[in-house]
C-alpha cells in the first residue's frame, strides 16, 4: 500500500508533471487509480485548482454515453441533472457548486475557473465541421464554439490521469478534421473511426509528452493542439494502420 494522498501532495505531483499556473487543463480520469486520497474526490479537484491557480481553467468531460442509442440520450438529456457516465471524478466535479456545463446531449463538458462560463457557453452553435453526434437543437459536437475545440485552439493541456488512450475523446476531433479533409475530395465519403490505442502508441513513441505519477496513478500530460495536429498529420499521410 502506498501513502494516502493529500491536497498538498497531489498539487506537488501535478507541478512535477508540468501543470502550471494559468493552464487550461482537460482531464480524463480514473479516480480509483489514485489509490487512497484523504478527502476523496473533493481533494483531487482542490489540488487541480491549486495547481492551475485562479487564472487557470479545469475542464472535464461530463459525457452521457449511456444509453448507447443517441436518440435515447437526446430524449433524456437535462443540463442540470443528467449524470456524467465517464467516471466518478467527472460526476463529482459536475455536481460541485460553481461548476458550469456545456449544453450538449451527448458530449457536454464541465468547467471550473475564471472563464469557465464563457468557455462552455457556445455548444448550441452550429458553426464548425460536422460529426455523427450532431443533432438539433444542439450545436456542432466538435464545432468552433464547443469546449473541446476551444481548448484545442487555446493550446490547453490534456491530463490523462490513470487511463489509457481508449479514453482519448480528442481522437474524435481528429476524426472530424480528417472527415472534412476526405469530404473535400469526395463529398459522399463516410465518417471513419480511428483506432485510439494504435494512435496512442504512435504518440507515445513520437510525441512531446510528460509522464509521471499522480499519487499511485500513471499519468500523461501534453499540449492538446500539438497532439491533435500530429495525429491528423499521421492519419492523413498514413491512414491504413489506424482505420
Amino acid at each position: 500500500m502506498g501513502m494516502t494522498a493529500t491536497r498538498v501532495s497531489l498539487c506537488a505531483d501535478l507541478r512535477r508533471l508540468g501543470v502550471e499556473r494559468g493552464d487550461i487543463l482537460f482531464i480524463h480520469s480514473s479516480f480509483k487509480s489514485l489509490g487512497p486520497v484523504d478527502g476523496g474526490a473533493e481533494t483531487v479537484v482542490r489540488a487541480l485548482e491549486d495547481a492551475v491557480g485562479s487564472a487557470g481553467l479545469i475542464l472535464m468531460p461530463s459525457f452521457q454515453l449511456v444509453p448507447s442509442e443517441r436518440d435515447q440520450r437526446a430524449a433524456g438529456w437535462d443540463l442540470a441533472t443528467t449524470h456524467s457516465t465517464v467516471g466518478w471524478l467527472t460526476e463529482y466535479f459536475r455536481r460541485m457548486s460553481g461548476t458550469v456545463r456545456s449544453d450538449h446531449y451527448s458530449h457536454s463538458v464541465a468547467a471550473r475557473g475564471g472563464r469557465a462560463a464563457d468557455f462552455v457557453a457556445g455548444h448550441l452553435s452550429r458553426v464548425g465541421f460536422p460529426s455523427p453526434w450532431d443533432r438539433a437543437p444542439w450545436g456542432k459536437t466538435y464545432g468552433f464554439h464547443s469546449p473541446m475545440y476551444r481548448a484545442y485552439v487555446a493550446a490547453g493541456k490534456l491530463l490523462m490521469l490513470g487511463v489509457d488512450y481508449e479514453t482519448s475523446t480528442y481522437v474524435h476531433l481528429v476524426e472530424t478534421f480528417y472527415w472534412q479533409h476526405c469530404r473535400s475530395q469526395d463529398p459522399e465519403v463516410s465518417y471513419k473511426g480511428l483506432n485510439r490505442l494504435k494512435l496512442g502508441t504512435w504518440w507515445d513513441e513520437t510525441g512531446d509528452l510528460a509522464r509521471g505519477r499522480l499519487a499511485q496513478a500513471e499519468c500523461r500530460l501534453f499540449n492538446i493542439r500539438t497532439y491533435v495536429n500530429a495525429l491528423l498529420g499521421e492519419v492523413t499521410h498514413n491512414p491504413a494502420p489506424y482505420l
